[in-house]
């Protein structure tokens, strides 16, 4: 993977193997960024990061 910016897309598609989510995601560059936190994305397929608005999409598999 390569690395990018922090919240740098407003909608981010997830699988199965990418949970548990956060926001910043693992893939994203973190210095200027928001703290990290944990989405709860399992039970309705979507969710919105409280800092930063990023809305995270489980993808059917």
């Amino acid at each position: 993977m390569t690395n990018k910016p922090a919240n740098s897309e407003k909608t981010y598609y997830v699988s199965k193997s990418d949970l548990p989510v956060s926001c910043p995601g693992p893939e994203m560059i973190t210095w200027n960024s928001h703290p990290k936190v944990y989405l709860p994305i399992e039970k309705t397929g979507e969710a919105v990061c409280e800092y930063c608005g990023a809305k995270y999409v489980l993808k059917a598999d």
